[in-house]
């Protein structure tokens, strides 16, 4: 679990995740293996140009620093995108990354004031900055998405973005729009996205995304009606697949693998 405070215990263990250009600092152990780097500014003689108290995690008090692009990795360290961390770190530890990589992306997109330009200051006791002109306080973004599983009989609909690895196909998304609920926003891009009407939408969990700065809402949906036509400006292809017959899947880390799990699950039922 991840706890949040406004204040640090001075005899907290201390770790630091450490960025350069949205890559985390690690250490090489093998010549495909790597983990975090944990180290202070200060012991690799490194100087930050934003640093930031993130939360306690195991007894331990973590911050993030961001360094400059000039910045080296020391011998036997390099910089590695927290994509590539996949199934490689703790999950609980690499949200507490993704809330990292969230907040250094915030500081860089809201230097300033969007009301009267002025630039931005910190707030010391929350996550947020304040205007000294107008009084202004902006908090990080955070954009709700809907994630859905669509299931027809022993089928799940998947689809494949162009962007995907090869091969691999994964859940229905999408961005919610204002005025949304979230139970519209996932009628809305099923039918956007392949002309499949559902219905009996079901909430099944959350997931932080930092990618930037989104919060992926998961439901499963039961079709309703429709034939298959995909939107191609979104996917280029989409199918209903059984257990048996299942494409190259998201990584086990997304809640897309979640949904898609609980579907083989039941279908073995």
């Amino acid at each position: 679990m991840i706890v949040m405070k406004t204040h640090t215990n001075d005899l907290t263990p201390v770790s630091w995740f450490l960025f350069r250009d949205g890559k985390i600092l690690t250490q090489i152990i093998h010549t495909d293996t790597s983990s975090i780097c944990t180290a202070t500014p200060q012991q690799l003689e490194m100087q930050p140009t934003f640093s930031r108290y993130i939360g306690s995690y195991n007894k331990t008090t973590y911050f993030v620093a961001e360094l400059p692009q000039s910045t080296q990795a020391p011998q036997g360290m390099e910089f590695r995108s927290i994509r590539s961390l996949f199934g490689s770190v703790d999950d609980t530890l690499f949200t507490l990354i993704g809330r990292a990589i969230q907040i250094l992306h915030w500081n860089n997109e809201y230097k300033f004031c969007g009301k009267c330009g002025a630039a931005m200051e910190d707030k010391n006791n929350e996550f947020a900055k304040q205007c000294p002109s107008c009084g202004l306080i902006s908090y990080p973004r955070i954009s709700p998405a809907v994630i859905m599983s669509v299931l027809r009989d022993k089928h799940i609909l998947l689809a494949r973005s162009p962007h995907f690895p090869k091969d691999m196909y994964s859940t229905l998304a999408g961005f919610v729009e204002p005025g949304e609920t979230l139970e519209e926003a996932v009628k809305r891009e099923i039918f956007e996205e392949s002309s499949i009407e559902v219905d009996n939408i079901e909430y099944v969990a959350s997931q932080p995304w930092p990618f930037p700065h989104s919060l992926m809402i998961g439901f499963s949906a039961t079709y309703a009606g429709g034939d298959i036509q995909i939107d191609d400006r979104e996917i280029e292809d989409a199918g209903w697949f059984t257990v048996h017959n299942l494409p190259k899947l998201p990584s086990k880390i997304s809640i897309a693998r979640l949904l898609i799990d609980n579907f083989i699950e039941n279908s073995s039922k």
